[in-house]
């Protein structure tokens, strides 16, 4: 069973909301049940996997030769803005 909540937006967020709600074929308590549910999910991963492949735009890949300097790079370099917005606070 669902509870019910009820929330509160500026006009221009609710516009957008419901906008972007209409465009993904929903309605939009649906919306934010999905937002809700995502957020709720656990972090993102830091490094996007697109940021390891450059999905053939130069028609041209070495991926399968240097595959673990390309991860390794990726990866460390996710490490290092992961610290830095550590030590932000």
């Amino acid at each position: 069973m669902m509870a019910r909540t009820q929330v509160t937006l500026d006009p221009e967020e609710h516009r957008k909301a419901r906008r972007r709600a209409a465009e993904l074929g929903v309605s939009l308590a649906e919306y934010v049940r999905r937002l809700v549910a995502r957020d709720l999910a656990g972090p993102q991963p830091a490094v996007p996997p697109e940021a390891v492949f450059d999905l053939g735009s130069s028609g041209v890949s070495d991926v399968a030769r240097h595959k673990d300097e390309y991860v390794g790079a990726a990866v460390a370099s996710g490490r290092r803005q992961a610290r830095r917005r550590q030590r932000r606070g």
